[in-house]
């Protein structure tokens, strides 16, 4: 989910690269698993509109530039992300209020991505493709680290999550933490990183609570 261009790819950057590529896509491919393995979404819905808005957005604009890692990357994350996507709309519903019915929930759910797409696309226009990638996708990264913590209490314990995902989603962050805002020297960005550690930490702190921690069963949804 963290990514961005560069004209000169050095080792050390390439490198960095590929372990948060690596690393963000064993997020995706275990929260696939672990939501259909719990008939759940594994990953809050405001922090997946904005990720799969992000992938796709830059996927696009990566390949009009040419052939990059990352551009390979922002691909292979877009697709796992439709498939999470599929989740949240096959399951989502299940787990909210009964008034909410499924005309609501498909308007709502319409919103929500279309406001994930218009965001990546304001940030785009204001800072440009270089600042862009890099402000929106740590910001919306901090914002999912503190959701999934968010899920787990809301949940009351692991349902549709794994320790995987939050060791994971750590690595996948640190990787270009250190390549943005250390090598590169972004003290925005490398404020951003240290913050997302901080929760990221936190949340596989929960996970690691163990069986202990009480699992609530949803619903199944209704026809």
């Amino acid at each position: 989910m963290i990514g961005g261009t560069s004209l000169r790819v050095r080792p050390v950057d390439l490198m960095l690269t590929l372990v948060s590529g690596i690393a963000w896509t064993v997020v995706y491919v275990e929260a696939i698993r672990v939501g259909l393995r719990d008939r759940t979404y594994a990953m809050p819905v405001a922090a997946l509109a904005l990720n799969f808005a992000w992938e796709a957005t830059y996927a696009v604009l990566e390949f009009r530039q040419g052939l990059s890692p990352q551009g390979v990357v922002n691909v292979v994350w877009a697709t796992a992300d439709m498939v999470i996507v599929w989740t949240y709309l096959r399951f989502g519903r299940a787990g909210l209020p009964d008034f909410v019915t499924r005309p609501l929930f498909a308007g709502w759910s319409a919103l929500l991505f279309a406001t994930g797409f218009a965001v990546q696309w304001l940030f785009l226009a204001h800072f440009g493709m270089h600042d862009a990638t890099r402000y929106s996708a740590f910001l919306q990264n901090l914002l999912m680290s503190g959701l999934f913590i968010a899920m787990y209490a809301a949940r009351q314990g692991p349902q549709g999550q794994s320790l995987t995902i939050g060791v994971a989603k750590w690595l996948g962050t640190l990787a270009p933490t250190l390549l943005f805002g250390v090598l590169e020297d972004a003290p925005f960005i490398l404020g951003l990183g240290i913050l997302c550690s901080v929760f990221d930490l936190a949340y596989i702190g929960l996970l690691l609570r163990g069986p202990g921690a009480r699992v609530r069963s949803l619903p199944a949804p209704s026809r």
